[in-house]
């Protein structure tokens, strides 16, 4: 069996170095804008149940709307999956 070398991890080159920090910070930037809309459209779910948390019932799902769509804008979503979450959370609040 042919071994294989340990690769060398470290960047180099400044450029490289810098998009590594550039991508860690747009990094925890979406994932913070993941973490919030995906609270908020369990809110919104919540509300059909009964234990909705914080906002009063009529006020969720345009809450949750404006996440999504704020999502998309930044470029967190694509447009088509924030159309698609927006209408299966209208269809989920529906059933109520």
């Amino acid at each position: 069996m042919a071994e294989t070398k340990k690769r060398n991890t470290k960047k180099k080159i400044n450029s490289a170095v810098k998009r590594a920090r550039q991508a860690i910070k747009r990094r925890t930037a979406r994932m913070a804008v993941k973490s919030k809309l995906r609270g908020t459209v369990k809110k919104a779910t919540a509300v059909k149940t009964g234990d909705a948390l914080s906002l009063p019932k009529g006020e969720q799902l345009p809450t949750a709307y404006s996440q999504i769509d704020k999502a998309a804008k930044k470029g967190v979503l694509h447009k088509n999956t924030a159309a698609q979450m927006k209408s299966r959370l209208a269809k989920a609040v529906k059933k109520v």
